[in-house]
Parts: structure tokens; C-alpha cells; sequence
């Protein structure tokens, strides 16, 4: 399954919802840089060095890094959503349609208000 690494800022819910259904999710807390303010690009190589895809709601700075051609173990990019199992499930439908992650960005969005 695959490995992610959440960074500071996002919703420790989602990450033990994720943890249930069977992903090995670490977080900054976890490896014992919890307000040590880690730059993006730190975040995106400890992940990477433990080959492991970054989820972040920090959409703007962690698309630009992909987007610089750094290499990476794959970037999750979500918008917040309280429903942290809905988003949990939505995290877990898109990466489970990827062959690998590696290289790769993934957009999972809270969806909008229905019509």
C-alpha cells in the first residue's frame, strides 16, 4: 500500500482515517520535527528520502515544487474538508487509481455545494 508522510498542517483525522484503512502514514510529529517550521522543500525530501508521497493542504507552494521538475515521491494537494472521512475516502479513490506515485501530483478537492 502506498506510504505517505502528512506534513504539519494537515488534519491528524484524516490521517488516522487513512491509518484504518490500511495506509502507513507518518507525520512531521512522527518523525520528530513538529514545530521545527520545515520549509516545503525540507518536508519534500524527508518524505522522499522514506520514498514516501507528501499530503499537504498547502496547495499553492507544494504544486509549485512539483511543477519546478524537484523529484519527489508523489505530492497529494487537498483543500480542507471537516468531513474528515469523506476526505479520507477521496484521498484513498485517487491514489488507489495510480499504478505509482512517484513523480507525481494529485489533486483530491472537497466537492461543492450540490445543485
Amino acid at each position: 500500500m502506498t506510504r505517505l508522510f502528512a506534513d504539519e498542517n494537515f488534519p491528524l483525522p484524516v490521517v488516522e482515517a487513512l491509518r484504518r484503512r490500511g495506509y502507513d502514514v507518518v507525520t512531521v510529529n512522527d518523525v520528530g520535527k513538529a514545530g521545527q517550521s520545515l520549509t516545503d522543500e525540507a518536508v519534500l525530501d524527508v518524505a522522499s528520502v522514506d520514498n514516501r508521497a507528501v499530503l499537504t493542504l498547502n496547495r499553492k507552494h507544494f504544486v509549485h515544487l512539483h511543477s519546478s521538475g524537484r523529484g519527489h515521491a508523489g505530492i497529494i494537494v487537498c483543500t480542507f474538508d471537516p468531513d474528515f472521512g469523506a476526505q479520507a475516502g477521496r484521498i484513498h479513490a485517487a491514489i488507489s487509481s495510480q499504478p505509482a506515485l512517484s513523480g507525481i501530483l494529485i489533486r483530491v478537492n472537497r466537492p461543492g455545494p450540490s445543485s
